[in-house]
This record gives C-alpha cells, structure tokens and sequence, in this order.
C-alpha cells in the first residue's frame, strides 16, 4: 500500500491541484459548471494528446520539435477533406478523412525518424528542421484558417455525456472530450505499452547501447516511437478542427506546452524514466491556464 501510495504521489498531488484550481474557479466565477468543464476540456484536448505524442519520444530517448506542425497539418488536411461533409456518418466522407489524416501523421512522425535514424543528425536539429518543413506544407494546402469539420464528428467532443437509461444529471458533467482522450489513450497507447514494442521504447531510451546488446533493433524502435508521436499529433490536429469547426495552418502553442506538460508529468525530462503516461495531468493545467 504503501508502494502504490508513493508511486503515485505526484501523480495524486497533481489532480488535487487540478481540484483546487477548479474550486477556485467556481469561487470567483459562480456561474462555473458543467459548461465550464466541457470548454476546459476541449481547450486542453490538443494538448493532451500533443503532450500523450512527445511523451512517447522522450521515453524513447529522443524529442520533436515539429509536433505542432504535424498538427497544423493534420488539422488543415482535416478541414479540407471534410469540407462540405454532411451530418450522416453513412455518407462516409468524414470516416475517409479521419483515416487519411491518421495515416498521413503516421508518415510525417515516421519519416521524422527516418531522417534521424538515417543521417544519425540529432533529433533536435532534424526536428528543427522539419518543423518547418511541415509549416510550409500546412500552408500549401490551406493558406488561411478555413474548410470544415463534419457535424457528428465535432458532436464527439462537445458537450456531456449521456448514456441510454441512465439520468442525465449523473452523467452531463462530464465533458465528452475527457472520455474521448481516455478512450484514444486506452486504444493506442495502452496496447503499445503492454506489447513487446513498448518495452522496447523503454529499453532504447534507457540505453540504447545495453539494448542494441540484447537483440533490440534501435533504428526501427525509434523510428516507431516517432510514428507513434505523428500518430498523436494528427489525432491532435483533429481535435483543433473537432474544437473549432476549420483547420488552422498557424502552429499553436502546443511545442512548448506539451514539453512542459512532459517535464511535470514524468517529474524529469529524461529519457526511459517515464513510468506512466496517466501522469498527464498537467496538459490540463496548460488547457486550464489557456482557457482562462
């Protein structure tokens, strides 16, 4: 007891701050409710999951600077391809697009680690690097916040929870976009961690001589832990255009955000020390300062 006791400390004494910040928050704003919550929770869902992103690089041992441009790209690549989508999920328009743009964060966080792997640049220089590399391409496909996102799909993270057959009073206050962070972590994450593929993150981060000793490709795992980043950054993008209604071809201020989200969460910024991405409690912090 003890052990779980300490283990999550930090981790406990995070979402205390949390609470005490929102109570705060109803004291000098009465009207603070169930509203408030759900514009809290939708600010902070690109950081959240930016944060969940680089998280993923640096127990790898690496970092990428670029992440706030995958998100413009997948943001803008988003908008454009839902642009005039219609509110019937049948009509499979907003599916296709939701899959492309996954697919095209995929590509950008793999040829991230490519690059590195393959010139043996650091990661900070070729992420540098590409950062503008992808605000050049959000700009090429979309020069001004615009296009659309389809209805039910912004419906995903908009407003509270109702379950069939429960009341809502037990259920509304809670924001839809915390549940759809919790269940994209628990579908991505999650699996990865418990696969031999996430023990593999940790091994490299730790040490990347010891685990090229026993038999771990390095280049190919930090490759996929950049992947994996791209990943999270497009579903980031995509919650920016579920959020706002367009795409947006500015990066945001999620770079720095989520590498201080990071340092909170994992109590240091080094590499393999991340126990356990549920430390990402203080990408609400950041939600919760931009929002106010």
């Amino acid at each position: 007891m003890t052990r779980v006791i300490a283990a999550n400390a930090w981790t406990a004494g995070l979402a205390g701050l949390l609470v005490i910040l929102l109570l705060v928050t109803k004291v000098i704003q009465p009207d603070f409710g169930a509203s408030g919550l759900d514009n809290l929770a939708r600010s902070a869902l690109p950081f959240a999951l930016a944060t969940v992103g680089m998280a993923v690089v640096v127990i790898a041992g690496g970092i990428d600077l670029s992440i706030a441009a995958m998100m413009a790209v997948a943001s803008v690549t988003a908008a454009v391809l839902m642009d005039g989508a219609g509110a019937d999920p049948d009509a499979g328009q907003a599916v296709l697009a939701v899959v492309a743009v996954l697919a095209v964060g995929l590509a950008m966080g793999a040829l991230n680690g490519a690059l590195i792997v393959v010139t043996r640049v650091p990661d900070i220089v070729v992420t540098l690097a590409m950062l503008f590399v992808w605000q050049g391409v959000a700009l090429l496909i979309l020069n001004a916040p615009g296009g659309g996102a389809s209805p039910w799909l912004r419906a995903l993270i908009v407003g509270g929870v109702t379950l069939p057959g429960v009341p809502a009073g037990l259920t509304e206050w809670m924001p839809r976009g915390f549940v759809f962070l919790a269940v994209v972590v628990a579908a991505i994450w999650w699996p990865i961690r418990r696969s031999k593929l996430g023990l593999m993150f940790y091994a490299v981060g730790s040490d990347p001589q010891a685990a090229y000793r026993s038999g771990v490709p390095v280049g190919p795992v930090r490759i996929a832990a950049y992947a994996v980043c791209g990943l999270f950054a497009a579903l980031g993008g995509l919650a920016v255009t579920m959020a706002t209604g367009i795409g947006e071809p500015i990066p945001g201020p999620y770079l720095l955000a989520s590498v201080a989200a990071v340092v909170l969460g994992v109590s240091c910024l080094v590499a393999g020390a991340a126990r356990s991405l549920a430390r990402s409690w203080p990408c609400w912090f950041c939600g919760w300062c931009g929002w106010t």
